[in-house]
């Protein structure tokens, strides 16, 4: 038999929460157990294990409604790569889908598989962090108020092209977020939640970068001398002054599709910053 033949696949729950964090340790991801257990509750997922039911690898694929779905924490174990393991994991995560559109970022190495699997390159996904200086909390933002969580929803699906609303409840309870308004109007809104080494903001959703930058700035002035991630688009401009504000840039991502047939892209409001590479 070979070692391959002894890897089954099964189905990803809690009881594989402890074997991932640990494949992710060893890939030095920043991911805690909190962070998997969030993408966990929100999705469904695929594991494979050894004969002695070891975690040697996952694929977790979150659903947004009927409108699209993203693949992510995909990860095999050293010892079982070359062997088809990705392979069977992202078939078997791909068909859970039932048809919806496909997101991911991919890594360099991930991108031939993806690019087999009808994966094409949409951008890139630049990661900064740091410890941010010292900001001066922005006029015109504030903390969001209780009847403000429809209408964040509602901005969220005209920028993002699909239904995230059990992500926004989730980091609603996790974390804060931060609008700005516009008479009666929320125009836009950005969260912070716990992450990794410290905290990530994202998702941020506004009309412009200057925006954009009052939101993240916000959330940085709010939390002095914290560990800060941002996940953002090459396209939306945003880096260089994240960069000067004390959160370089330390590597990312390549953002991929998956046939889609959403118009975020001509979207009044976009996406400025990701709630994390893995739930977009």
């Amino acid at each position: 038999m070979t070692m391959q033949n002894q890897i089954d696949i099964v189905a990803f729950g809690p009881e594989h929460i402890d074997g991932a964090v640990e494949l992710s340790r060893a890939e030095s991801w920043p991911h805690r157990r909190e962070d998997w257990q969030l993408v966990q509750q929100l999705s469904a997922g695929i594991a494979a294990v050894d004969a002695n039911r070891r975690l040697t690898g996952t694929t977790l694929l979150t659903p947004y409604g009927q409108d699209c779905a993203t693949i992510n924490m995909v990860i095999v174990d050293k010892s079982m790569r070359g062997l088809g393991v990705g392979r069977k994991l992202m078939e078997r995560a791909m068909a859970l889908a039932e048809g919806r559109p496909l997101r991911l970022v991919a890594t360099k190495e991930g991108l031939p598989l993806y690019e087999k699997l009808g994966f094409v390159t949409t951008g890139e996904i630049r990661q900064h962090q740091g410890e941010v200086r010292p900001l001066d909390r922005p006029d015109g933002v504030e903390e969001m108020q209780a009847g403000d969580l429809e209408s964040l929803k509602a901005l969220d699906r005209e920028a993002y092209g699909a239904d995230r609303s059990a992500l926004i409840d989730a980091l609603v309870r996790h974390g804060k977020i931060a609008v700005i308004r516009k008479g009666e109007t929320i125009e836009a809104w950005a969260a912070i939640r716990p992450f990794g080494r410290g905290e990530v903001i994202g998702p941020v959703i506004a009309p412009d970068a200057k925006t954009a930058c009052a939101l993240i700035a916000f959330h940085a002035a709010s939390s002095p001398g914290a560990f800060l991630r941002v996940d953002t688009g090459s396209e939306t401009g945003i880096a260089p002054w994240l960069s000067e504000i004390g959160l370089p840039h330390v590597g990312g991502g390549i953002a991929m599709r998956r046939p889609s047939k959403d118009n975020a892209e001509q979207a009044r409001r976009k996406v400025y910053a990701l709630a994390n590479q893995a739930l977009g």
